[in-house]
């Protein structure tokens, strides 16, 4: 079974304070919802082995205090293509595992997310802040989980945890 776990950056600050977006914090609330997800992974037994983050410092931020409230704070690895690189950049990252990963996921930006969602779910999912979506597929290896049957088996909103 490969599972690849989708995830917004969570709730950030705006201002003019921040010199560029690629700045901008986390909010009170993002925070929050960051640590909510990380402990939601425990309880559905889903902490991933590896965690593919913007180096956007919102997003680099959810996946370090996701990571660290689901007890993997070593799985954490800043990729830059996540950061305004299109939906190809997490096409080609996940071509790109190697097999004896079974559980990857991702942190990033829409509008890429969603389509993300959409092309590997075969279905449209709304993706705000925080939101996490899980997509499965009953395969071996990452060549294969292009080819079989993929699913959208659900998406998690914060304010459900």
């Amino acid at each position: 079974m490969k599972t690849v776990l989708l995830m917004r950056h969570a709730k950030s600050k705006r201002g003019p304070e921040y010199d560029t977006d690629f700045e901008r914090p986390l909010a009170k609330r993002g925070k929050r919802d960051a640590e909510r997800v990380g402990a939601f992974l425990i309880e559905q037994d889903l902490v991933p082995e590896l965690i593919l983050s913007s180096p956007a410092r919102r997003a680099r931020d959810t996946a370090e205090r996701c990571a660290e409230a689901a007890g993997c704070p070593e799985a954490v690895q800043l990729e830059p293509s996540l950061y305004g690189g299109s939906e190809e950049a997490y096409l080609s990252l996940l071509w790109a595992l190697e097999d004896t990963v079974g559980r990857v996921m991702f942190v990033g930006h829409n509008p890429d997310l969603e389509v993300v969602v959409e092309e590997l779910g075969h279905r449209y999912a709304r993706m705000p802040t925080c939101a996490l979506a899980r997509v499965d597929a009953d395969v071996e290896r990452w060549e294969a989980f292009f080819q079989g049957a993929r699913r959208l088996v659900w998406v998690q909103y914060p304010r459900e945890l």
